[in-house]
């Protein structure tokens, strides 16, 4: 059986060191993706989006492990596309007008047909309420610059504008939609050792 970290395969994309920024050109990847809208402190929503994205995912890793491909790798981080109707209303400190793409990446050997063979495990197995809003789509940031941001969620807005200025000061405008890539399981880690990658596609 083979072993794949996709983490350190995509290193790159999925690892920026402390305190730096960083200019990526990110590939297209296939990504399971659920929308929605409103604040994800708050929203039951975006709960069962996160609870639909891991139960796929997990069902599809174990898929590609047992069947033919025998490979074994580890489910990539949950990943949220964050951004407003006018993107000059976009702000940490008012959520609740955000909309977002919740989503996880895929390795290239999943595929369609595979998303829906698990799709139908899932359901018949247990109910997860979003589990039909689930796509199945491929994505690329593009040139993206990116940081890693060491802390609560809640206190994000400093390491964004540190970003931001980063991007304006090279001479480079913000397009496309801010992207958070979640490494740490906020479950499991203390609020100020959570580690998350923030990405804004620019040009």
């Amino acid at each position: 059986m083979k072993k794949v970290d996709l983490k350190k395969v995509f290193s790159e994309y999925y690892s920026v060191k402390k305190n730096a920024v960083a200019l990526v050109t990110v590939p297209a990847f296939n990504y399971l993706n659920v929308l929605g809208q409103g604040n994800p402190n708050t929203s039951q929503e975006y709960k069962e989006a996160v609870e639909a994205l891991f139960a796929l995912s997990y069902a599809i890793k174990f898929k590609i492990k047992k069947g033919a491909q025998e490979i074994d790798y580890g489910v990539m981080p949950l990943e949220g596309q964050w951004w407003t109707d006018d993107m000059s209303d976009f702000s940490i400190d008012n959520k609740d007008i955000w909309k977002w793409n919740s989503c996880i990446m895929q390795p290239e050997y999943v595929t369609k047909e595979i998303v829906e063979e698990c799709r139908a495990e899932v359901k018949a197995k247990k109910d997860v309420a979003a589990i039909d809003k689930v796509e199945f789509l491929n994505v690329t940031d593009g040139l993206s610059a990116q940081i890693l941001h060491i802390g609560a969620y809640a206190e994000e807005k400093p390491t964004i504008e540190k970003l931001h200025n980063f991007i304006l000061e090279k001479g480079y405008q913000l397009t496309g939609k801010h992207r958070e890539i979640y490494l740490s399981d906020f479950r499991k880690a203390a609020p100020e050792n959570l580690k998350t990658i923030i990405r804004q596609p620019i040009s």
